[in-house]
């Protein structure tokens, strides 16, 4: 099995904590090259229990999203010569010169996008109007992948472990947050000061009203940019490719002192999850979930779907009179020893096993 570090940048290896080093399977549910959630890629398409389509458009995959790139992350793109990575380097060129989102410590989204994603509903996966700005729809790819941030690092649409990979993941990507947060804050401090003492790090979190160049996706005002970047005005790149080493001469120690005890306790929860999503134990007591999608196929089958919009599980039609049995009034061993007495049936512990881990079943 491959280790959680190789999903990430090549950055952080020697960086992060021994937890990265576990091995963890391989996501194969999520299919990004065949988009597992594109009809294209789908033996068949059945139609959504409540009418709304859960599918993504093929020429935006899940990638209608804007990546919040850390400096030192920009940075190490601009540094890396490498033929392939050149349409990613032009594409953040580009917004570097046209200094929409580039701050000293993010290359961000402009301020439209956030405000359009943040009120937009059932729009991931399906709206050209939110397509990243490093993807490339022609080979349906991402220009920029060597140096993904941790949304892009962590997200799949499907788990293997279910539920239980959603959390780790999840809690993987809160821990990455922290360190992009303080590795870009570490660099920022060391390059250019200024910044920090004049409170813009905290600015940029703050919501308010758009302006009208932020609505009409321009340049901030000159006065304003080169209060922001002083004497790195028209050094942008420069900068960002300073603060990647300052990062890349970072030992395990400085990261771990960075992180402080807010790293100590993300990494003790990153701990207990891997254990339920790598190693799960079957509870003692299911009951069937009453918040289940339960729909009927053609075929007469059923499709079963719980923790996600995105993963349901198909069964055999017959399977589903044995699922109302567990009610979380008798252990799983009684139901199923009730089953084989009465029904001639059962479901071992495997099946029962991944309809917990969906949340198809749930501990009582």
């Amino acid at each position: 099995m491959p280790r959680i570090l190789d999903s990430l940048p090549v950055l952080y290896r020697g960086l992060l904590p021994a937890f990265f080093e576990r091995e963890i399977p391989t996501e194969t549910k999520a299919t990004c090259a065949s988009c597992a959630m594109c009809e294209t890629s789908c033996e068949s398409v059945v139609a959504p229990v409540d009418g709304r389509s859960r599918l993504f458009r093929p020429d935006t995959k899940c990638c209608t999203f804007h990546p919040r790139l850390p400096n030192y992350l920009v940075g190490a793109l601009l540094s890396d010569d490498d033929p392939s990575m050149a349409e990613g380097r032009r594409r953040v060129e580009a917004k570097l010169a046209a200094r929409i989102g580039a701050t000293p410590q993010w290359l961000k989204a402009p301020a439209k996008f956030d405000l359009l994603y943040t009120s937009s509903r059932r729009a991931f996966g399906r709206s050209a109007t939110l397509r990243c700005p490093y993807y490339d729809v022609g080979p349906g790819s991402c220009t920029i992948w060597r140096y993904r941030e941790a949304v892009c690092s962590t997200f799949f649409c499907k788990y293997v472990a279910g539920a239980d990979g959603r959390k780790l993941w999840m809690s993987i990507k809160t821990f990455l947050s922290l360190v992009e947060i303080q590795l870009s804050r570490h660099a920022l401090f060391r390059l250019h000061p200024e910044y920090i003492h004049h409170n813009r790090s905290r600015g940029e979190a703050e919501s308010s009203p758009l302006t009208v160049d932020q609505l009409d996706e321009e340049a901030p005002p000159e006065a304003e940019y080169k209060a922001m970047w002083r004497e790195w005005t028209g050094r942008e790149a420069e900068y960002y490719r300073a603060c990647f080493d300052e990062v890349r001469g970072l030992s395990a120690a400085d990261l771990e002192r960075f992180l402080g005890l807010d790293g100590t306790l993300e990494e003790a929860i990153l701990d207990r999850l891997y254990g339920a999503a790598v190693s799960p134990e079957l509870p003692e007591v299911l009951r069937f979930n009453p918040d289940a999608t339960v729909q009927w196929l053609p075929d007469g089958s059923v499709a079963l779907g719980a923790y996600s919009e995105y993963d349901a599980i198909g069964l055999p039609g017959e399977a589903y009179a044995l699922l109302v049995e567990f009610t979380g009034n008798e252990p799983v061993s009684g139901v199923r020893r009730r089953l084989r007495e009465q029904k001639q049936a059962d479901l071992d512990e495997e099946v029962l096993l991944v309809l917990h881990r969906h949340r198809v079943l749930v501990s009582s």
